[in-house]
């Protein structure tokens, strides 16, 4: 018998913004585990940082409803903002400041005591690896390091839930890899709603995902449910003509679409669909019959860029 699902840290009811004319969100719904890390994706112009900001109280919604920790957006957002750490894409700095003084004044903005402030910027530095850098002028700092602080400051007063738009912008491959670990320890202690552009990110770290495009959900699933709705790929390499194998394979059930890779003496095809062993026996029986043979034949996975690439163009039907 499966656990019930755990309650959600942040629920998302028909949000909606409008500007004018232009619908920005329109009647977004969803919901976010506690302790779960959701990849937000979508394009430029999507909605997605309209979302966010209206999740992180920056922005009041149209209409809808939405629940941060349990605090209503409308009418609760200094306790949404209390229960929320939020990095923005361009993270906001005073960079005449020192790093430690910097963390002060936001733990005393935030409301925690001295002692409090003290050991919550000895963890958050620790974990963030910035713990070298607190007596630095954040002015002279890398944008890495810049964004490590922005991280420090959103973990400061230990958040439930945390919004985190491009958390990886400007770091070094070994800095991504450490920020990408970072995130997924993050999760269970806390709720992490990522919105990023790179992909492989989310596959490796997130549980659950959205892709938005033009205010709209188009799909939502975890990783592995959206590559597999991407359709499967197989790769095959046939002695035969190749004007003649293309409709041969299109014949079969189960394939939707086949990508001629290269002609002549040998075809190179790949043939996306459902990617069943039954699918592939089907394919190795019709060659054998034809008397074309077949040189290889391997299972391709689909993967998450595919699909959003697919659902996300003008032409893609929400879903």
């Amino acid at each position: 018998m499966s656990a019930p699902p755990s309650p959600a840290d942040i629920v998302v009811d028909r949000l909606t913004k409008v500007y004018g004319s232009l619908v920005a969100v329109d009647h977004v719904s969803f919901e976010v585990p506690k302790g779960t890390i959701l990849g937000f994706l979508g394009p430029n112009g999507a909605g997605k940082t309209t979302t966010i900001r209206m999740l992180t109280c920056y922005m009041p919604p149209t209409s809808g409803s939405a629940k941060v920790a349990g605090f209503d957006v409308f009418t609760e957002s200094l306790k949404v903002k209390q229960h929320i750490g939020y990095l923005p894409e361009s993270t906001p700095l005073y960079t005449e400041m020192r790093v430690g003084e910097y963390l002060d004044f936001r733990g005393k903005l935030r409301g925690l005591e001295r002692d409090i402030r003290r050991q919550r910027i000895e963890e958050v530095a620790e974990r963030t690896w910035i713990k070298d850098r607190l007596h630095s002028v954040i002015g002279t700092l890398s944008k890495g390091y810049r964004q490590r602080v922005g991280i420090a400051d959103a973990l400061l007063h230990n958040p439930p839930v945390l919004v985190l738009d491009e958390p990886t912008v400007g770091l070094d491959p070994s800095q991504i890899r450490e920020a990408r670990r970072l995130i997924k320890e993050l999760a269970g202690d806390h709720t992490v709603l990522l919105s990023t552009h790179i992909l492989q990110e989310v596959e490796m770290i997130c549980q659950n995902v959205i892709i938005v495009g033009r205010g709209k959900i188009l799909a939502q699933g975890t990783p592995d449910e959206l590559k597999n709705r991407a359709g499967a790929g197989i790769h095959i390499e046939i002695k035969g003509p190749a004007d003649q194998i293309r409709p041969a394979l299109m014949a079969i059930s189960g394939i939707d679409k086949v990508e001629a890779l290269q002609s002549g003496p040998i075809c190179v095809c790949r043939v996306r669909g459902r990617s069943t062993a039954e699918t592939r026996e089907q394919i190795a029986g019709m060659l054998a019959q034809r008397g074309w043979p077949l040189r290889e034949l391997r299972q391709e996975g689909a993967s998450l860029e595919e699909f959003f690439v697919r659902i996300t163009d003008p032409g893609a039907v929400a879903a």
